[in-house]
């Protein structure tokens, strides 16, 4: 139930602080007429999103009758989740610095093309967290059926992180947001190693890849599948006793490349010399006015 959790304060926070950007850029500019259109535009994306998620669930357990149809379908999807994981976390690594100027930006050409354009913005700004979330959700938490815990500890980690935006929006609360996602991005990708290593188990329970019985090891001795703690690690990260080769080595495979490229320190760009033109500092000079002038000051 971590690892949900765990997706649900990661996305659930990424969307709040989305939010919290185009409500405070709102309010500083005197423009509060347009809050209904970013609330009914998120409220949109949130609807949508749920509903994806039941579709998804519906297609797994109503529409497939053949288990191996079933088994498929839920290794496509944990595919699929793993993509976005490792994109979502790469991405955030990246924009976090530019991701309020940015929005900034993006909301006023919206404010000057009117109300649905506002909304429109809000729903989009919104909906990529809410599909990604659906979708990772649905592949972690794959082999609880008729567990609600799962459910419950993504919906504990989205109020968590609305919790934490709106003290953060309020200056209650600062955190270091570099740290947290850096944090949560490197536990998230030994979630989605234990993903990957969920979907290849059930391609070759479908058929498609061999191996279902070539054990990579057996550690049921030490790991015993009926303790907490052997529980804990293969709801987390899907770490269990007795794999399959060809389980092991997706979870290898992924976890320590991707690991150490979202650990990489992250190289500076050099400062300019004396002798380089002046082109580039222009640039950078009208982009930070342009930023200035985009945000209100306060009083």
């Amino acid at each position: 139930m971590f690892a949900t959790y765990l997706i649900g304060l990661r996305e659930g926070l990424e969307a709040t602080l989305v939010v919290s950007i185009l409500v405070a850029f709102l309010v500083k500019s005197q423009r509060r007429d347009r809050l209904p259109q970013v609330w009914a535009g998120v409220g949109l994306a949130v609807a949508l999103s749920v509903l994806f998620g039941w579709l998804i669930e519906y297609t797994s357990t109503s529409l497939l009758s053949r288990s191996e149809d079933r088994e498929l379908f839920e290794a496509i999807t944990s595919v699929a989740a793993v993509v976005f994981v490792t994109w979502m976390i790469f991405w955030m690594r990246r924009a976090a610095r530019t991701i309020a100027g940015e929005l900034r930006g993006k909301l006023t050409e919206a404010l000057a093309v009117g109300s649905l354009a506002v909304a429109g913005m809000a729903f989009l700004a919104v909906i990529r967290e809410g599909l990604e979330t659906a979708l990772i959700f649905y592949s972690a938490a794959q082999g609880a059926a008729g567990d609600s815990g799962p459910l419950l500890a993504l919906i504990g980690g989205i109020v968590t992180a609305v919790v934490l935006g709106a003290l953060l929006y309020a200056s209650a609360l600062r955190i270091n947001l570099s740290k947290f996602f850096t944090w949560t991005g490197a536990l998230l990708i030994l979630v989605a190693a234990g993903i990957l290593k969920y979907s290849v188990h059930d391609f070759q329970e479908a058929g498609v890849l061999p191996g279902l019985n070539d054990l990579a090891f057996d550690i049921t001795s030490a790991l015993d599948p009926s303790t907490w703690y052997a529980a804990l690690l293969a709801g987390m990260f899907n770490v269990t006793p007795a794999p399959t080769v060809l389980e092991t080595i997706a979870w290898v495979a992924y976890a320590v490349p991707v690991l150490l490229l979202f650990l990489r320190p992250a190289r500076r760009k050099p400062a300019p010399t004396a002798t380089t033109t002046t082109v580039t500092e222009r640039g950078a000079d009208t982009g930070a006015e342009a930023e200035a002038a985009s945000t209100p000051q306060r009083a």
